[in-house]
């Protein structure tokens, strides 16, 4: 379809003209006129105030542009030899000078076990190497 506006001639799909005036129940002048604002053809007072609104919102920023989805909670599997491992240490620490159970301090189960003497703390840390 070919639209003269202003002494200009425009080619405008008439399928989305009849779109246009089906979903928003414009008549067809109204819908060439937002076709032609729409496609910045023509200047349109109220879009140029509604953009003005737009930009003066804050926006949130991520590095991809879309919203990060929630990650899934890690599952880990903890072999019986590391549980036997951290079993005997723990165990076996109060055989330990100046190490008292009170001392002892789990504070990762089969990981992590810090122990306090004399004002210091020690941590002890069992990694399983994986292979790979």
């Amino acid at each position: 379809m070919i639209y003269t506006k202003g002494g200009k001639r425009y080619t405008i799909p008439s399928d989305e003209i009849q779109n246009l005036m089906d979903k928003l129940k414009l008549s067809k002048g109204e819908a060439l006129d937002l076709w032609l604002a729409d496609n910045e053809l023509i200047e349109c007072e109220e879009q140029k105030a509604l953009d003005t609104k737009a930009k003066k919102q804050p926006t949130e920023k991520t590095s991809s542009g879309q919203r990060k989805a929630p990650s899934k909670p890690r599952i880990t599997k903890i072999s019986d030899e590391k549980k036997a491992v951290f079993d005997t240490v723990l165990h076996n620490l109060d055989r330990c000078p100046d190490v008292y159970p009170e001392n002892i301090e789990v504070v990762k189960e089969n990981k992590l076990i810090f122990v306090h003497i004399n004002g210091k703390i020690i941590k002890i840390d069992i990694i399983e190497q994986k292979k790979k």
